[in-house]
């Protein structure tokens, strides 16, 4: 969840609503189909766009910081092979349906606080149609805390509650409990967002860097240079990541994005714990919206 920027595509022909709104846990939902792409959904909640799904593609990746993360699942292991995925937010499943689509037979569990927007979403966006793919509604830290060890290929966190990631996810304690539940050739992919000096992102690099071997950030120029609030996209493994494969997709993307080094990145930032709990930076105004 978040908000990326997104490329366009082609003109609108299929009838039906343009819009949908309902009362959800966190604030007011509206559902509004893209003009540009006949199966095109952009989910938003409190008039910050959450989630882009294209109900005829689930390949396609409208937000910039989506495709990082559709990267990450694309290189990080062999072409198809099939994944045991733990998403942490789901909004409306954009990761989860490019999962499926791209490599048919993983299995998936969504775990998703709102369970009002569970249901508007399985209900006008088709949910069911996803092979394999079991969503839960609960507070994520505490769901994974249930996970038995070894046993997801990846774990992808997206959550947002008001346009902030929330800080229980982003400590020491809760990315040990990633690693536990990874296996250990396993990928932790995580979406957060910042501004200005980046300090809460760079005290999630070195918390991450605490725990992984290796870890790398991923963002537009622009984002790094503080000179926007964006989004960061994050991948740690304590197996090699394909660095220099992502370097070359991000720098080739429709919103060119840059790669750096976890450790480089964090430079001397301290890692967030639960004895000190940290707000996340609160968007600009200016940062909100559909984009």
């Amino acid at each position: 969840m978040g908000h990326g920027r997104s490329p366009r595509g082609r003109p609108n022909q299929r009838p039906g609503p343009a819009e949908t709104r309902a009362p959800v846990r966190f604030g007011e939902a509206e559902l509004a189909r893209d003009p540009d792409r006949p199966g095109g959904w952009l989910l938003s909640v409190n008039g910050v766009a959450q989630s882009y799904v294209d109900l005829d593609d689930p390949e396609h990746l409208e937000f910039d910081y989506v495709r990082r993360i559709g990267d990450v699942v694309d290189l990080a292991y062999p072409a198809g092979q099939p994944l045991e995925v733990l998403h942490i937010g789901g909004g409306a499943c954009t990761v989860a349906r490019y999962v499926a689509a791209t490599r048919r037979g993983s299995r998936q569990l969504v775990v998703e606080a709102d369970g009002p927007l569970v249901e508007l979403v399985r209900e006008q966006l088709d949910l069911r149609s996803v092979p394999q793919l079991k969503v839960r509604v609960g507070d994520g830290r505490q769901e994974t805390a249930t996970r038995r060890d070894d046993t997801a290929d990846l774990v992808v966190v997206d959550a947002f509650e008001s346009a902030l990631m929330p800080g229980p996810l982003a400590t020491l304690e809760y990315t040990r409990e990633v690693r536990r539940v990874l296996r250990p050739q396993g990928t932790y992919v995580a979406n957060l967002a910042d501004s200005g000096g980046l300090h809460f992102a760079r005290r999630f690099a070195a918390t991450l860097g605490e725990v992984f071997e290796h870890v790398l950030v991923m963002a537009e120029p622009g984002v790094f240079r503080g000179r926007r609030f964006g989004n960061l996209v994050t991948a740690a493994s304590n197996a090699e990541l394909p660095t220099a494969e992502l370097a070359r997709r991000t720098a080739g993307s429709a919103f060119p994005a840059r790669c750096v080094a976890g450790q480089e990145f964090a430079r001397n930032a301290k890692a967030l714990i639960d004895d000190e709990p940290v707000i996340p930076p609160q968007p600009p105004p200016d940062a909100l919206g559909r984009t």
